[in-house]
């Protein structure tokens, strides 16, 4: 069985709490899970200890028996100092597509023309 730590998501809309749970990972996301092991309240301030809470002996059983965390739960771990921080790729979504770099490219031209006029 393939373990996962993850979010369960809960709250009202536009009211989002979280619970950290272990799970299989062929559950839905907020449906049925072995252990609950924290909770996350994103509408708390970011240096809030309340914010996120774990209990970091649990998480380390669970990692243990093989369970992965997903990404949002691995940077809490790292956070937490539990796992160490992983090298993550930074996709080619937030490059400029052709188009944008050609206008970025004339703006630049432009910009230079009157420059190099005086």
């Amino acid at each position: 069985m393939s373990m996962k730590i993850r979010l369960a998501r809960g709250g009202s809309k536009k009211r989002p709490h979280y619970a950290i749970v272990a799970s299989d990972s062929r559950m839905p996301r907020d449906g049925r899970f072995i252990e609950k092991l924290g909770t996350y309240n994103p509408l708390l301030a970011k240096d809030s200890e309340e914010r996120v809470k774990m209990d970091l002996e649990r998480v380390q059983y669970w990692l243990g028996q093989g369970a992965q965390p997903t990404d949002r739960v691995a940077r809490f771990l790292e956070a937490a100092g539990v796992k160490e921080k992983a090298e993550r790729a930074n996709m080619k979504k937030a490059v400029p597509g052709k188009k944008a770099k050609a206008r970025a490219d004339e703006r630049a031209a432009k910009a230079a023309a009157p420059a190099e006029a005086e």
